[in-house]
């Protein structure tokens, strides 16, 4: 009988050594989103409108990277990052932070649509879709 208590010991003093693991699980992606401060929804050829952008991350993993990209699905103008870059459609660019601002510039009289993509390199894609209606300053300030 002692045999078989030293046994089943020694079974269950393996099973827990094997139960232990020293990996720690190291979570790498946290989820994000792009929130903005409210911008103006009319715009006049030629204007440019300011877009306060913030990075709101769920946790931090050293390794992780931000690109920003966009699309102009309606309308035409150009898109510009706080340090001068002006934004190519559909080309990625590196975003080494997480407040910025985006500079958009009207070049037409139609209704303008801009789609904006925060990328990060683990696959995740946050899109945030911002619009402006043409506004007329010369018949505004004729009535």
């Amino acid at each position: 009988m002692k045999k078989l208590s030293v046994y089943f010991l020694g079974l269950l003093l393996g099973t827990i050594a094997c139960a232990c693991n020293d990996r720690l699980d190291i979570q790498q992606v946290y989820s994000f989103d792009l929130v903005t401060m409210p911008v103006q929804k009319l715009v006049t050829e030629g204007e440019t409108v300011e877009i306060r952008c913030q990075l709101v991350k769920e946790g931090e993993y050293q390794q992780i990277q931000y690109f920003i990209r966009y699309f102009q699905t309606d309308g035409k103008g150009e898109l510009k990052l706080d340090d001068g870059t002006v934004l190519l459609p559909n080309d990625l660019y590196p975003l080494d932070r997480t407040t910025f601002r985006l500079y958009y510039t009207s070049q037409s009289t139609d209704q303008q649509v801009v789609d904006v993509y925060i990328e990060d390199n683990l696959g995740q894609v946050v899109q945030k879709t911002f619009s402006w209606q043409y506004h007329n300053k010369e018949n505004i300030n004729q009535n």
